[in-house]
């Protein structure tokens, strides 16, 4: 049993919605609809069946009179002055039909009795059982104000017509179109109402999105309920620090850039000038060691987070990434749609390219760059070499800062283990991630996932 109400409990919370739009609106209709429904069944079940009863009792009631009085006296005369009393004192339309019987009850007539009929032939069925002993037919359908009924009388069939309203209520019509409008009104104002205050909550994620993305976002104001402004104001306040510390960085980055490099080019200008020797060549592959790596931390610190983003053609910067890799003599095939855009952070893309891409030229003969658009949406970047690869187990550890995995893959003497990590590093600052899996080409695929 309890294993029954988990399984029903999680179906129903897969068929909930997912926005906030839909799960506000279910919050604010679902009881309305409620209420409607409830009311509509309190007012049929307790007041439209009763009078509807009670009119039926009514009319059962004269027409039984009028059976019994034509048996009491069945002569024309008598007939006649029963017809019109009952025509001028009930609105009932006596005939006599001598030598009838009763219409059969087929299934193929247009209107049969069983019962299954609907409420108001139920009720009429009802009262004329109670009150008339003969055997009796009736018709509700074929007239649309009267209501056509035989009763058998000696000698043939006695035929009423009966005004509709004198059988059943006949404006429940109006009060359920009276709640079917009102219904509509409260939900259409629901979904105004509701669409307004998510509105104010879509825009202020679309902001964030785009701060994270790099994208500028000045036009974004605060506005909508009190608590959503209030979330507004707090992200504006954290851009603005956010900001200042980036700014604060990339100025701290500058000086250190150009401390770092200023004894270094000493030194450089000192070894330069030296006598030619193999100590001398040494301390040289020291210095150039010494300044990549200073380039490599500089940039891992730095993320290019300050550039602004702009709406490029990926095909020209898999091009551009990829002459590196041919320079260091990988064959390099690029494959992509040349209309094919994104909007990105040009250099800090550029960068994370490149890395991919020359660590495949370095760890393999064939690189293969490829760019396609998402069936969920963005792009995906895909490189793929034929070198010896990564195990499984080693994906998530190849991401981390100075991690080296010399033993799965013999990478560049001069690398820090930064490469991949500034790779990741710039696709999660757009929004995307990076996934590492088994390449067709033998060795290490890496996919760039993009945002739209």
């Amino acid at each position: 049993m309890a294993r029954s109400a988990r399984v029903i409990g999680r179906w129903i919370k897969r068929q909930m919605p997912k926005t906030l739009f839909g799960r506000s609106l279910l919050i604010i209709v679902l009881p309305v609809a409620i209420m409607q429904i409830a009311v509509t069944y309190v007012f049929f079940d307790a007041h439209w069946q009763t009078v509807t009863s009670r009119l039926s009792e009514g009319l059962a009631g004269d027409i039984a009179w009028a059976v019994e009085s034509y048996r009491d006296d069945p002569s024309p005369a008598a007939f006649a002055k029963l017809s019109k009393r009952a025509e001028d004192s009930m609105s009932l339309s006596i005939a006599l039909q001598p030598g009838r019987k009763l219409p059969p009850y087929k299934h193929d007539a247009p209107v049969i009795y069983q019962p299954f009929l609907a409420p108001i032939d139920q009720s009429l069925q009802r009262a004329l059982s109670e009150r008339l002993d003969q055997p009796f037919w009736f018709d509700t359908t074929r007239y649309p104000a009267y209501v056509d009924i035989r009763v058998a009388v000696p000698g043939g069939v006695m035929r009423i017509l009966a005004p509709r309203d004198r059988a059943f209520a006949t404006q429940g019509h109006i009060f359920v179109l009276w709640m079917t409008v009102a219904t509509i009104l409260l939900t259409t104002i629901a979904i105004l109402f509701i669409r307004n205050q998510v509105r104010a909550i879509e825009r202020l994620a679309n902001a964030a999105e785009a701060f994270g993305r790099g994208a500028d976002v000045e036009a974004f104001k605060p506005h909508g309920a009190r608590e959503v402004r209030r979330a507004a104001r707090a992200f504006l306040d954290m851009r603005a620090r956010i900001q200042r510390h980036i700014d604060q960085r990339t100025t701290l980055l500058a000086s250190v850039s150009h401390d770092l490099r200023t004894p270094l080019t000493r030194l450089k200008l000192a070894l330069a000038l030296a006598e030619p020797s193999k100590r001398n060549s040494a301390m040289k592959d020291d210095l150039a060691e010494m300044e990549h790596m200073i380039d490599e931390y500089l940039a891992f610190a730095r993320g290019e987070g300050g550039e602004a983003a702009e709406t490029i053609n990926l095909r020209d910067l898999l091009q551009q990434v990829s002459e590196g890799a041919l320079r260091a003599g990988a064959q390099v095939i690029v494959a992509a749609d040349p209309a094919l855009t994104a909007s990105v952070r040009p250099n800090a893309l550029k960068r994370a390219l490149s890395n991919l891409v020359m660590n495949a030229a370095v760890h393999g003969e064939h690189v293969e760059v490829a760019a396609k658009v998402r069936e969920q949406g963005g792009v995906e970047i895909v490189v793929d070499d034929d070198g010896p690869g990564i195990p499984e187990a080693q994906y998530e550890e190849a991401f981390k800062a100075f991690g080296r995995l010399d033993e799965a893959r013999n990478l560049n003497t001069k690398g820090v283990g930064l490469g991949l990590a500034i790779a990741r590093d710039v696709a999660r600052g757009h929004g995307g991630d990076i996934v590492l899996s088994r390449s067709p080409l033998g060795g290490l695929r890496a996919v760039v996932r993009l945002p739209g």
